[in-house]
């Protein structure tokens, strides 16, 4: 067995052809990933999201973010109740967190195993982190757990922050909080 065909075992790929699809779990564009994690940060930071704070926070008209919360709103990923507070509903909670933990898996991918400037890691894994697909995150999970491992580390792979401390992708991303990487310890 080839070091591709065991690594490929440990993570779960098979040798499978399988037809590719162009579209993702949940076709949100760049701009969508950003309303919902500025609510996200609010909500955590703050205890509520507003259109006023969401315009404050990322630096636009409050015309602009009630504009792009009413697609989120039919999507039925963000929530307004009668006094004008905003929240994510379920499935815009689970979007920001799978969408979180692609963007922690990428920026320590791009920064620790391939060494790309810490920035430009940052950028990357912003741009990235709404493409990725829950197949893809859960395998690119089980790659990063397998190269913070003891046996793996002989190969000279290491990462700041250690996935190996999580049993599965779904406990790492329920950790995730505000809008940023989670930091090393």
């Amino acid at each position: 067995m080839t070091a591709r065909e065991g690594l490929s075992k440990l993570i779960g790929m098979s040798d499978k052809k399988q037809v590719i699809q162009h579209t993702h779990d949940n076709d949100l564009t760049h701009s969508m990933v950003h309303y919902l994690l500025a609510i996200h940060k609010l909500k955590e930071s703050k205890g509520y999201a507003r259109v006023t704070d969401i315009a404050h926070e990322m630096g636009l008209t409050k015309g602009s973010v009630s504009t792009a919360l009413t697609n989120l709103k039919k999507r039925e990923l963000v929530i307004e109740d009668e006094s004008k507070f905003l929240s994510l509903s379920h499935d815009g909670h689970e979007a920001v967190h799978g969408i979180l933990s692609s963007r922690t898996l990428l920026f320590y991918f791009l920064k620790d195993i391939i060494g790309v400037d810490e920035e430009v890691a940052h950028k990357d894994s912003c741009l990235m982190e709404h493409l990725m697909s829950s197949e893809t995150r859960e395998k690119f999970f089980n790659f990063m757990k397998i190269v913070c491992s003891e046996d793996i580390k002989k190969a000279n792979f290491s990462t700041s922050y250690d996935f190996s401390q999580f049993e599965h992708q779904h406990d790492f991303e329920e950790i995730q909080r505000g809008d940023t990487y989670l930091k090393s310890e």
